[in-house]
C-alpha cells in the first residue's frame, strides 16, 4: 500500500483521480478493455469529478460495476446509490461501454446471484473505494466477513454506519436509513488489480488510524488493504492527523 497526504480536499480528489484516469488508459492499452468499480458518497465526489474530466479515457472500452446499495429504497431518492452514480457519473458519460448498477428493489439473493455472475465474467482492473468511519469497506461493517467467496453478499448496517448516511445529509431520522443493503464483500473488492482508496476529513481520522496502524483484523474492516499489492490511499491533512508523525 502506497499512503499519498494532501493539504485538503480538493487536492485529494485530483490526486486521486488522476492515479485512477492513469491506471485505466494504462489498462485499456494493454488489455483494450477495462473494468472499474466505483464507490459512492461525500468522499467520492472530487474523485470522480476529476476522473471524468479526462478527456483521453476510451469510455466506450470501459465497464462500471458499484460497490452497493441499500435494501427497499427507490432509485428516485436522493441516498440510493443507483441515484447517485446516475447523477455525477453515467449521464456525463454518455459513451460508457456498460454499467452495472445493484438494484436493491427487488429480491436481493436473485439480485446477488446476478451480480455474481457478471462480476465473475469481467474480473476488476481498477477499483474506487472509500473508508467509512466505522471502518467499514463498501457495506461490510466490523465485523467484516473476511472469508465468504461470494461475490455480492447482504449484509445488516450497524448503528455507526447508518448514523454516518444520516450526518451526511442522506436521510432526515435514524429511522429512515435502511436496516440492509447489498455489499460487494472484502475478497471480491480484493481480486481487483488496482485498488484507489480516497479518504477524506477529520471524522475518518480514527478509521484511518486504526485501518493503517493495527493487525489486519475483521473488527477494522478496511484494514485488509494493508494486504493489497496495488493499493494507492489518498488522504488529506485532516483524515490523516491521527497517524503517527513517522508514519
Amino acid at each position: 500500500m502506497k499512503v499519498h497526504i494532501s493539504n485538503n480536499v480538493k487536492e485529494l480528489g485530483i490526486s486521486a483521480g488522476l492515479r485512477a484516469a492513469e491506471l485505466i488508459k494504462e489498462t485499456i492499452s494493454q488489455k483494450g478493455f477495462a473494468n472499474i468499480i466505483l464507490a459512492t458518497g461525500t468522499s467520492q465526489f472530487e474523485t470522480i469529478q476529476q476522473l471524468i474530466s479526462d478527456p483521453e479515457i476510451q469510455w466506450d472500452r470501459v465497464q462500471m460495476f458499484h460497490l452497493d446499495e441499500y435494501i427497499g429504497l427507490s432509485i428516485t431518492h436522493k441516498a440510493s446509490f443507483r441515484h447517485y452514480l446516475n447523477e455525477r457519473f453515467i449521464y456525463l458519460v454518455p459513451t460508457l461501454k456498460m454499467g452495472h448498477l445493484i438494484n436493491g428493489e427487488i429480491n436481493p439473493d436473485q439480485e446477488c446471484a446476478r451480480l455474481a455472475e457478471l462480476i465473475l465474467q469481467n474480473p476488476i482492473d481498477v477499483a474506487l473505494v472509500g473508508i467509512g468511519e466505522n471502518g467499514h469497506l463498501a457495506f461490510n461493517d466490523p465485523p467484516a466477513d473476511f472469508d465468504t467467496e461470494k461475490p455480492y453478499i447482504v449484509v445488516d448496517l450497524d448503528e455507526a454506519c447508518r448514523a454516518q448516511q444520516m450526518g451526511e445529509g442522506w436521510f432526515e431520522t435514524m429511522n429512515d436509513v435502511p436496516k440492509q443493503a447489498i455489499s460487494m464483500s472484502i475478497k471480491q473488492i480484493m481480486k481487483s488489480v488496482h485498488i484507489v482508496c480516497s479518504v477524506p476529513d477529520e471524522r475518518k481520522a480514527q478509521a484511518v488510524t486504526d485501518c493503517l496502524t493495527k493487525p489486519v483484523s475483521n473488527v477494522y474492516p478496511a484494514s485488509i488493504l494493508q494486504h493489497h499489492s496495488h493499493c494507492d490511499l489518498y488522504l488529506d491533512a485532516s483524515s490523516a492527523s491521527l497517524l503517527p508523525k513517522n508514519f
